[in-house]
């Protein structure tokens, strides 16, 4: 698959970027998709709500009045779920929603999602940029020269930028990540992605592993 450079301000070079079909043309697998995005969100979850049990709750443990003889329901002490402030039921305990998966079911989710952005259009290639000083009205020139401004943006650096990354974190919605994090769910949830012309091998070998170079 290739596809246009273009420049920061947004005009198409006369260069195209040969992207690997390995990554970027696959068959989406939706089944690993939702579950790779699934694992992310579970991963993110605290674990920390909790509610008292009957045996947790502060009262006495006396039977309230005689089993029989009242005309009233047969009642244990004051600690019971049916009563007010009594004891939840089954409530909830602190727990690890987190789950694993493998590497290579990490690695095709990645790729579904790539290749689903890829078709949709949802990537451009942008010539390696930076800027001499942070400055939010750089990057926001940049998105509306692309026409995504207000959109969700992820913007793909080679290396550790700081100041692109300065020049992007006042802005809404935008994400600036070196080229080899984007997992699957941020890829789905971003609307485009921005990659420089650098981070795209960066990208590539963060999914398919180190190439080794071939030497004449």
């Amino acid at each position: 698959m290739k596809l246009d450079i273009y420049k920061i301000d947004g005009s198409k070079t006369s260069n195209k970027i040969e992207l690997n079909d390995a990554i970027f043309a696959v068959e989406p697998n939706e089944v690993v998709l939702y579950e790779d995005v699934r694992r992310h969100l579970a991963n993110k979850r605290q674990g920390t709500a909790k509610t008292k049990e009957r045996a947790e709750v502060t009262g006495s443990t006396k039977k309230m009045y005689r089993q029989k003889g009242t005309g009233n329901a047969r009642r244990g002490d004051i600690k019971s779920p049916l009563l007010r402030k009594g004891g939840t039921v089954f409530g909830p305990k602190p727990r690890d929603y987190s789950f694993k998966m493998n590497k290579k079911t990490r690695q095709l989710a990645r790729k579904s999602a790539l290749s689903l952005k890829a078709t949709a259009e949802g990537i451009v290639i942008v010539e390696d940029f930076t800027f001499d000083a942070p400055k939010t009205s750089q990057v926001a020139d940049m998105l509306n020269a692309f026409e995504v401004n207000g959109k969700k943006v992820i913007i793909l650096t080679a290396d550790t930028d700081a100041i692109v990354y300065k020049s992007a974190r006042n802005i809404p919605k935008v994400v600036v990540l070196e080229g080899y994090k984007p997992n699957t769910y941020q890829i789905m949830n971003a609307d485009v992605i921005l990659i420089q012309e650098s981070a795209v091998s960066i990208l590539e070998n963060s999914i398919e592993g180190k190439t080794e170079k071939v030497t004449a």
